[in-house]
Order: structure tokens, then sequence, then C-alpha cells
């Protein structure tokens, strides 16, 4: 206990010898100065600028006390939530909502710590209740539900302009579109696809079902993860609808997604490079041999087009030729061919001198005559007509004149009497093929 005693003694010693001595001292003096100089400080007191002075001093506290004030109260952040899902809350199998938007952004605002805890903390969406409104046009105020009170916040749009309209709903076929076709391997071909339904309902305001002209299963082929010639199955294959100028029509569409199966062959077939020089050669010369270091090329695409595809053209510019040259040509790919085996081929050609020989009475042939119609030379001389072929004097020799082919188009021609332009074409295309008559006359009458 004594020494207890002593420690406390020692410590109020200290607190008084330290803090309580110097205080009271300094409380003395403060008191004499002014009982001492009391009538000093009363003059000094009354003079004008001292009384700015003081003025002056305290003006700068109470600044510096509101500053401070002001620093607190200012101390607000803000800070924007973007996109924020709107939800709203109506039957959604009777009624569809018009003008409502998508999303939304938040401002928050208030201290920092608030506003991390709002974002960590979750929180429902906005949110508009439209339960129990009956079609028509309202505007709609937007709520926001947060779990710290002590934030304030501004929704952008905080209102919505919006119709609610019944839903009907109709019943439409399916039709199917292939996405990213070009992605596929050039060898490979898609011939079919099967949907596992031929059509949908879709539902939405009468307005909308109007605007919907067709409704498409997507099929994507960047979906197709091994794509091989055979069948196969493609799933939640997206179902949209578009109108007549393409555009998506926003309906809903039940089911939304189909099953696809499809079919991808690889049609092919060989056909042979026909070159096709154009262009004039020089004064005096004609093509004897025209080369190829390939003859035929395997061509891939639609099954349609290449069954129909005879040749495959190569040009190559001939003109003011006037020796011997080897042409290095890129083999293009017709419309519907998807690939070809070779992509360049190289052509030898050579030249000879000009010779000219005439073949008589060679047939006029009409083409593109409309099926109501038929047609008649108005003498014989219209009927037949002589060709001069230029060219190498070996390869007109070799010629068929069997293979000439004069003829008359008269696409857009009706019933009457006309001068029409005779064209001459030949199978070699090493030679240049001229009618001695440039045109004729026809009548052309019904059948």
């Amino acid at each position: 206990m004594k020494k207890i005693s002593n420690m406390f003694k020692k410590i109020f010693s200290f607190f008084d010898r330290r803090l309580i001595t110097p205080i009271t001292k300094g409380i003395l003096k403060v008191m004499d100065f002014f009982r001492n100089n009391g009538r000093g400080i009363e003059k000094l007191v009354s003079k004008k600028q001292s009384l700015i002075v003081i003025s002056l001093i305290f003006a700068f506290a109470v600044f510096l006390i509101i500053d401070n004030e002001s620093n607190t109260l200012t101390d607000q952040y803000a800070e924007i939530l973007y996109n924020q899902k709107v939800t709203a809350i109506y039957n959604e199998e009777a009624y569809v909502v018009e003008g409502l938007p998508k999303t939304v952004d938040i401002t928050l605002i208030g201290k920092k710590r608030h506003i991390f805890l709002a974002k960590q903390a979750p929180s429902k969406d906005v949110s508009v209740d439209l339960t129990g409104l009956k079609p028509g046009n309202y505007e709609v105020d937007l709520k926001y539900s947060q779990q710290i009170k002590a934030l304030d916040y501004k929704l952008d749009p905080s209102t919505a302009s919006i119709a609610i309209y019944e839903k009907v709903s109709e019943t439409r076929s399916l039709t199917v579109d292939i996405l990213h076709q070009d992605n596929l391997d050039s060898k490979l071909f898609i011939k079919n696809v099967e949907l596992n339904r031929a059509d949908a309902i879709i539902k939405g305001a009468e307005h909308r079902l109007k605007e919907v002209a067709t409704v498409k299963a997507l099929v994507d082929v960047d979906n197709i993860t091994k794509p091989e010639v055979g069948e196969l199955t493609l799933t939640d294959v997206p179902l949209v609808a578009y109108d007549t100028d393409g555009k998506v029509v926003d309906v809903e569409i039940v089911p939304n997604k189909v099953e696809a199966k499809v079919s991808i062959t690889s049609p092919n077939k060989q056909v042979p490079i026909r070159v096709v020089p154009t262009g004039n050669l020089a004064f005096g010369k004609a093509i004897k041999t025209l080369t190829t270091n390939i003859n035929n090329v395997v061509v891939y695409g639609d099954e349609e087009v290449i069954n129909k595809l005879e040749y495959i053209p190569v040009e190559i510019n001939v003109d003011n030729l006037d020796k011997d040259k080897e042409y290095h040509v890129n083999i293009s790919k017709p419309k519907g061919v998807r690939d070809i085996s070779t992509k360049t081929v190289v052509i030898k050609v050579t030249l000879d001198g000009l010779s000219t020989k005439e073949f008589k009475d060679i047939n006029i042939t009409t083409e593109n005559l409309a099926s109501k119609f038929k047609v008649q030379a108005l003498t014989e001389n219209d009927s037949k007509v002589d060709v001069i072929v230029r060219g190498s004097q070996s390869v007109i020799d070799s010629l068929d004149a069997t293979t000439l082919n004069a003829y008359i188009d008269l696409k857009d021609y009706g019933v009457g009497e006309y001068e029409v332009t005779v064209y001459v074409t030949g199978s070699d295309l090493r030679l240049t093929y001229v009618p001695r008559t440039e045109k004729v006359k026809v009548r052309i009458t019904e059948k």
C-alpha cells in the first residue's frame, strides 16, 4: 500500500509541476496584465484601426470554420451505373408493352464508402409496376430499390411513355437462312436443310404481327464443328421474324428455337478449259496454236450450276501481239462455283501469217424470238449469208463449215417487218468470223 501511495504521489507531483502550476501562473499573469494595463487596452480597443484589425481576425477565424464545415458538407461523390436492366411487372400472357426502355443509367450520390458498399451489396433491378393497367397509353415512373439508404440516386430516364396492347397470336410458316456459308470448306456444299417443324406461333400486338413478312430459322455454318459430307443435326437454331425490308420485328416466337438436319455434299465435275483471246493482233498476224499446260479442271459448287457448265473460259489479251508469247493466267470461278482444282494455267500462243477464206450460203437462224411469233425472210438472200473467216491457213483448212453459226437476235421484236443485224460465231476462237452481208430483212407474224 505504501508503494501504491508513493506512486500516486509521484503522478500528482508530475501533473502539478508540468501542467497545473504552469497554467495557473499563466492565468495569473494574464489577469495582472489586464489589471495593470486596463486603461491602455481600453484606449487600444477604442481606436478605429484596432477595431478593423480585430474584425479582420474574427472574420478570418469564421471563414476557416465555415470552410472546414463546407468541406465536410461537400464530401459527396457520384458514380454512374450504366445499362441497368428494367423489369416490368404485368400480365405477360395477356398484354404487350411498348415504349419501355430495356435499360437505364443510375447515378449514385453519397460518400465514397457508401457508394462502394452499394456496388458490392446485391440490389433489385429498376422496376415499374403495371399491374392492373388496361390497354392504352401511360406515363409511368421507374423505381430503383437500393439497400444503402444513405445514398441518393437519379435514373436516366426516370419516366417512360408506354403503350399497352392486347397480345394476339398467329401461325407462320418457317423458312431457312444459311449464315456464313462462305466460311464452309470451298469443296463442300449445303444441299438441304430440314427443320423439325414447318411452322411457329408469333405473338405480339396486332400491328406488329402485320409487319412480319417471314420467320426464318438462322442456320449458322460457324456452329458446325466438323463439317464433312453427310448429314448432321444442329440444335437450338434461333428463329427470327423479319419485315419486307429485312429488318427484325420484335415479336415473341413460340418456340424460339428449332432443330435442323443439314445435308452436306461435295458436288464436282470435270470440265475443259477454253482459251478466249481478246483484242486485235498486229496487222497481218493470226493465231496458229493455243496450248495449255492443263486441259481440264475439276469444279466444286452448286450441283445445278456445275451440271450446266460446259467449259471454263480463260481470257488472254492479244491486242497488238506480233510474236509468240507465254501467258500465266489465274482461272476465275464462274458464278455458283465455290472451288476449282487448279487455280492457274500456262498458255502458249504461236503466231502465223493471216489468211482469208469465204464460206458460202450459211443458213441464218433466229434467237430469242417470243414463242407466240414466227419469222420469215423477205427474200431467199435474206435467209442465207456468206461468211469470211480470217486466221492461220492451217487452222482455216481444218475448219468444218457446219460449226459456223449465223444468226439474228429477235429479242423484244413484235409483229412487223424489220432489217436486223447478222451475227456469226464459230467454235474455234483462233479465227475471226465476219458476215459479208451485215443486215437482212425479215417479217414477224403471230402464229
